[in-house]
């Protein structure tokens, strides 16, 4: 798999602020990337630079081979954005804000229509195509911002938090429609806060704290490394957690206290389980773990302003 993105020794200041703090990475063409980290981390910052909307203080960041600067009209032609804010015309209907998108890029009116019809349909948006914006519920909305990204036959997109604030049902449309896009050979950046969709979605991540890479790899890879396969939360007083310890041993790769909650990780959980049934201990759940494990064992669970 060919790079189509390239980063090293990126740093992006405002200010006095390091945003981004001298990272290196690469994307594939064709595969969707994850950046991950609570606010604040860097990663925002770092997919501005990407689509050419934020300048680079220092370090080399290349596009398709070109440098990544905020002139760059040809890199802003082939990338498509799907923000997290609804900018979309509310006075407008639906077939009328893809138009008056089209015309940023130029696109022949004949043509444009023609676009517009096949990307209405893919986000099934066909009944709403002459409805204004405010008649539509916020999954339509993110859905048509899909549409109104793919407008210029983008070769890269860049979905910043594409699912916040959908009910489920939205949100897995969503996922289902990025993925046909993804088997279509474009390459898809995703920055999300929501774990569950990074797993669905991404083939590599990247997790960010205070500007820095902390982890890169695999979803089901970083799991396995850093906390196994499978978790136990079990919800005793602090002074028990001694006796619980020494009575596990063996039994788990790891524990830690959060709260009101003791975390055991195990690579292997079929023990465990039997020792926990033996045990017979109250408020206590097993489950696989997830990214989400992996993502606050790395950045702290407190929370973080």
């Amino acid at each position: 798999m060919s790079a189509i993105i390239t980063a090293k020794d990126l740093v992006k200041k405002y200010g006095d602020l390091t945003a981004v703090d001298g990272i290196s990475f690469e994307i594939g063409e064709g595969e969707c990337f994850g950046f991950l980290g609570p606010n604040g981390a860097g990663q925002t910052s770092t997919v501005k630079m990407i689509h050419c909307v934020s300048p680079v203080t220092s370090g080399s960041l290349t596009v398709a081979g070109l440098p990544a600067h905020i002139d760059n009209r040809v890199l802003k032609k082939m990338t498509g954005v799907i923000p997290q804010e609804i900018t979309l015309d509310n006075d407008l209907t639906v077939y009328e804000n893809l138009i008056v998108f089209s015309k940023f890029f130029d696109i022949p009116r004949r043509e444009a229509k023609v676009r517009i019809a096949d990307h209405i349909k893919f986000v099934e948006l066909e009944a709403k195509r002459n409805s204004r914006i405010s008649q539509l519920s916020t999954g339509m909305k993110r859905r048509l911002l899909i549409a109104r990204a793919l407008l210029n036959n983008p070769r890269l997109i860049i979905a910043d938090e594409p699912t916040t604030g959908l009910d489920p049902q939205a949100r897995h449309l969503i996922w289902q429609r990025l993925r046909q896009l993804k088997a279509q050979g474009v390459t898809l950046i995703l920055t999300t806060q929501y774990m569950e969709e990074a797993q669905q979605l991404c083939d590599r991540i990247v997790i960010m704290y205070q500007g820095k890479i902390l982890k890169e790899g695999l979803p089901s890879r970083l799991i396995e490394d850093e906390i196994g396969r499978e978790v136990a939360e079990i919800r005793i007083p602090a002074e028990e957690d001694a006796k619980l310890i020494a009575q596990l041993e063996g039994f788990s790769s790891g524990h830690e206290r959060v709260g009101d909650t003791l975390f055991f990780y195990c690579k292997d959980g079929h023990n465990l389980r039997h020792k926990l049934v033996e045990l017979d201990l109250p408020n206590t759940v097993h489950r696989p773990a997830t990214l989400e494990d992996v993502f606050l064992k790395l950045t702290g669970r407190s929370l973080i302003e």
